[in-house]
């Protein structure tokens, strides 16, 4: 073992080396390009102006080059990469640039005020960008899930080093202040420096080290998300407090309440607001973009709120973040363009600007490097001991409150852009500023081997093991990983049947869900003639029905949780649209970001056996995943009425996985009975030997198909009965089972081309002998 060790260092150390090597040769390089690039420009440019322009350009490109090369550099040796974008700040500033070049750097980074104010503007809505990513990764439930032991590790430890870092603020000489008669303010900013968790760096390293599902891992990061929560409401409030410009009751009462308001309508009406307005924008506009759009709109209304009630700014962006990460309407795709936005463009600019402003030569001073050293140690002691008292009283034990002390002493980006937000306030020095960055550094830097040491000590029981195992199902699978679910349905049985396992499935994970109300047996065309109407109920809507039955599903079902002490009754948000032609709807709703279309007319079949032309319009219209409901339930009978019987045919393909999922979700629901039936195909060679190992390899994928639906079942806490059939042609074999009483059959089928919707000779020949009611899964 301590060989394959060696071995692996061997081989990483030396590309760890040469990264380092090229960002610091293409680092060395830049600088005195742009700076005389720069000082080129600028000499040339009439009165100044456009060199001004210029000094800009060539800051933010040297800020973005040198913050991701060494945000790559830190990657590379297991460490965040804000750590890097930190330290190429540091060395554009006059810590490292400053002593070795000093015109240039003067000349890149002027002092003068206009010329600041533009890379300050990029800064300032950096920060706001940061808080906004921050609390979109902010995951409540997961604080709700871990609950006890993540408020007790985060009250403590953010009590405990708080009161140590308020005390420091007390008595620090007042040469330290920038306003020493408002020592409380600065006070407070320090205390906040010492105490929060960086819940970014505290999440990047706890998932890189593949500890983020474990237990004690989704407490550590539900304990930096409250103790990041506290900060900026702390942070909030000694803003109201420094805007004041004196300390009364007033002042704090104004303060606390203004906040505590504005948290209570965030987490309400608020919550309600950003769905809807997301929701309405990804549904109207032709643009993905506007989405986008509409988030960051968000952030700046309330950051205006807040902003406008007297605390922070940054407050209302971290509380948006939060909504905008909540909200079941965003798509992965716009949340990666947004995360991408921000990662490459905001980040390296604030975080270079924060090691530009912090300027480590002053630690030649040795009161400064004393005062240094003892801020560190007061930090991380204050926080090992609070987070370790934290977790003992959480009750958890020894060697895992150990590795919440570890954990928890990494500052990093938060304790930065705190440290940043009170140099811009005045409440900080610019002497105070550095020692609070180089602090934030160090602890950050310390905190993976550490953290990496403590967790060697924990290993899996068996509750974990047995989540752990949960969650990769459920990464693979299809019904939990869906969005957004698509109901074409009448007021026909197979509508109230489609309804109700629209209901069920939403209710798995609180999916929303839109219906299109089609009337009885067909879609009208503006202009059409319209195929026969179902004799049941002629003409008669589906609107009320369908979406009463599917609310009513989703109620009856429970949430499919990772851990079954989680899971809870299921809730959907329904939308019901009355369009002119149901046709066009389909169309409009699929480019609006639905992922799976459920079908359930009356007309289901035509005089030939296959599908008729309304349904088959229908699924032509949709893009994605299908499922047409064939039922043969009276319109008053419901499978939810009794323990039914579901025949699940499976072959190890992934449209037949797809119908497994959706078959144990129904039976899950409806506490119904599963057979899986896996058929053979006749072997078509004659030669013995040919046929013997042809043989060998079915009965191992016949084995290994009913195993992985075995491990499904007890996933989804469904009962399941196994049988195969052996050289046989599959859909007599699906219709010999099925009269064996059965309930529902759930088959995978693919779609084949063609105007008509057609699943194959299989699917085909189920369809048009089937007695039993039918669910066809489509890809």
């Amino acid at each position: 073992m301590q060989g394959s060790h060696d071995g692996f260092i061997s081989r990483v150390l030396p590309a760890q080396r040469h990264a380092l090597r090229v960002a610091a040769v293409v680092a060395a390089t830049a600088i005195p390009t742009f700076a005389l690039v720069t000082t080129a420009l600028a000499s040339d440019a009439p009165g100044g102006a456009k060199g001004s322009d210029a000094i800009f350009i060539a800051e933010l490109g040297l800020l973005l080059l040198v913050g991701r090369l060494m945000g790559e550099a830190a990657q590379r040796i297991g460490q965040p990469a804000v750590m890097g974008q930190l330290v190429g700040g540091l060395l554009l500033g006059p810590s490292v640039f400053g002593l070795i070049w000093p015109s240039a750097q003067h000349l890149l980074f002027p002092g003068v005020s206009e010329q600041k104010s533009m890379i300050g503007a990029v800064s300032e809505l950096g920060i706001l960008m940061l808080l906004l990513l921050t609390g979109m990764e902010t995951d409540l439930q997961l604080v709700r899930r871990v609950g006890r032991a993540a408020v007790a590790v985060s009250a403590a430890g953010v009590a405990l080093p708080f009161a140590c870092g308020f005390a420091l603020g007390e008595f620090l000489p007042a040469e330290l202040l920038p306003k020493p008669d408002a020592r409380l303010v600065t006070s407070i900013f320090l205390g906040t420096a010492l105490s929060i968790s960086s819940v970014k760096i505290v999440a990047v390293v706890v998932r890189d080290m593949n500890f983020m599902r474990r237990d004690l891992g989704q407490i550590i990061v539900a304990s930096a998300i409250l103790e990041d929560t506290i900060g900026w409401v702390i942070v909030a409030v000694a803003f109201g407090l420094a805007s004041a410009g004196s300390v009364d009751l007033w002042t704090v009462a104004r303060a606390v309440l203004g906040t505590a308001l504005f948290m209570g309508v965030s987490f309400t009406l608020g919550r309600r607001v950003v769905f809807s307005a997301i929701r309405w924008t990804n549904d109207y506009f032709e643009s993905e973009f506007a989405v986008i759009t509409v988030i960051l709109l968000i952030m700046i209304g309330m950051a205006l709120i807040t902003d406008w009630i007297g605390v922070k700014d940054v407050l209302g962006a971290f509380v948006a973040g939060i909504l905008v990460g909540e909200s079941p309407i965003l798509t992965r795709h716009i949340d990666e363009q947004l995360r991408g936005l921000i990662t490459a463009l905001f980040m390296p600019v604030f975080f270079g600007l924060a090691g530009l402003s912090a300027n480590l030569t002053v630690l030649r001073n040795p009161e400064l490097a004393l005062l240094t050293v003892g801020l560190i140690a007061i930090a991380s002691v204050g926080k090992f001991t609070g987070a370790f008292l934290g977790g003992t009283v959480g009750g958890l034990s020894r060697a895992e409150s150990l590795a919440l002390g570890c954990a928890m002493n990494a500052r990093g980006s938060t304790e930065v852009i705190v440290a940043t937000v009170g140099l811009s306030m005045g409440v900080l020095s610019q002497n105070l500023f550095t020692l609070i960055v180089t602090m934030a550094f160090l602890t950050t830097m310390a905190m993976p081997p550490m953290l990496r040491w403590a967790l060697r000590r924990l290993p899996l029981n068996r509750k974990e093991r047995q989540r752990l195992k949960r969650e990769e199902l459920d990464a693979k699978g299809f019904v939990v990983n869906l969005e957004r679910l698509l109901l074409a349905a009448d007021n026909s049985a197979n509508g109230k049947f489609a309804s109700r396992l629209a209901g069920v499935i939403a209710g798995s994970g609180g999916k929303p869900t839109t219906i299109i109300e089609f009337e009885n047996g067909r879609g009208r065309k503006k202009g059409g003639r319209p195929e026969a109407v179902d004799e049941e109920e002629p003409g008669k809507k589906s609107s009320d029905d369908a979406a009463h039955d599917v609310t009513r599903a989703a109620e009856g079902a429970k949430t499919l949780d990772s851990h079954p002490d989680e899971e809870k009754p299921g809730k959907v948000d329904v939308i019901r649209r009355s369009p002119d032609s149901e046709y066009e709807a389909i169309t409009e709703e699929a480019e609006r970001g639905h992922d799976f279309l459920i079908i359930g007319i009356g007309r289901t079949r035509d005089s030939n056996g296959g599908f008729t032309r309304d349904l088959s319009e229908i699924a032509r219209r949709f893009d994605g995943p299908i499922a047409v409901v064939d039922s043969h339930l009276a319109k008053s009978k419901d499978i939810r009425e009794r323990r039914g019987r579901i025949l699940l045919p499976v072959n190890g393909t992934e449209v037949s996985r797809r119908a497994a999922d959706v078959a144990m979700t129904l039976a899950r629901a409806n506490d119904a009975h599963v057979t899986a039936l896996f058929v053979t195909r006749a072997a078509a060679s004659t030669d013995r030997r040919h046929a013997g190992l042809r043989r060998q390899a079915a009965r191992r994928n016949e084995q290994a198909v009913l195993k992985d639906i075995a491990t499904l079942a007890e996933r989804y806490g469904v009962t399941v009965r196994n049988t195969a059939v052996a050289n046989g042609s599959p859909d007599e074999a699906i219709l010999r089972e099925a009269k064996r009483g059965y309930d529902l059959i759930v088959l995978g089928v693919s779609r084949r081309p063609g105007d008509t919707l057609y699943f194959g000779n299989t699917a085909s020949s189920i369809l048009d002998r089937s007695n039993t009611s039918n669910l066809f899964v489509a890809s």
